[in-house]
């Protein structure tokens, strides 16, 4: 019996969630929070709420059952993504990859933006994910390239002013 199978390696890849160390530490500090302080204090929200007696018309509870699977479904969500994370090493300056802070011209304005993992992604803040239309076109160009990329408004063009 054949032990390994090719597209072991494959699967393995595909199941990886890259991302920036700084988004990592974000993340297990949310993940703390979530499981040492949010935990405990739905649980007390519960507890006060089953005090008041009715269950069944009682919209302290509910609300707190529904913040408690919230807060649940987070938890497992992060468990996930630490479990599969990896974090990309951008010291390499010449071409765009995850980590980098790129300044881009658009037109006649100019923008920056961090290129970060899935997780971590923030358009308002300039954090674009490596898996967006944006964030592809980018990979791997080096500085004064000129990427295209098809947008619903049409086909953008950004010229790449800096890589750090």
């Amino acid at each position: 019996m054949c032990r390994f199978r090719p597209w072991d390696s494959y699967w393995k890849d595909m199941n990886k969630i890259i991302m920036t160390q700084e988004g990592l530490d974000s993340l297990k500090i949310e993940y703390k929070d979530l499981t040492e302080v949010k935990r405990r204090e739905v649980a007390q929200k519960i507890k006060d709420a089953v005090a008041l007696g009715d269950l069944s018309e009682n919209g302290e509870y509910d609300s707190a059952r529904d913040l408690q699977a919230e807060i649940e479904g987070r938890i497992l969500e992060l468990n996930e993504i630490l479990k599969r994370v990896e974090i990309s090493n951008s010291a390499n300056t010449s071409t765009v990859s995850v980590g980098s802070r790129i300044k881009v011209k658009i037109a006649s304005n100019e923008f920056d933006f961090h290129l970060v993992g899935a997780p971590e992604a923030d358009p308002s803040m300039g954090k674009i994910s490596h898996e967006s239309p944006i964030g592809k076109a980018l990979l791997g160009a080096k500085k004064g390239d000129v990427v295209e990329v098809q947008t619903p408004s049409g086909v953008m063009q950004y010229t790449i002013i800096t890589i750090s």
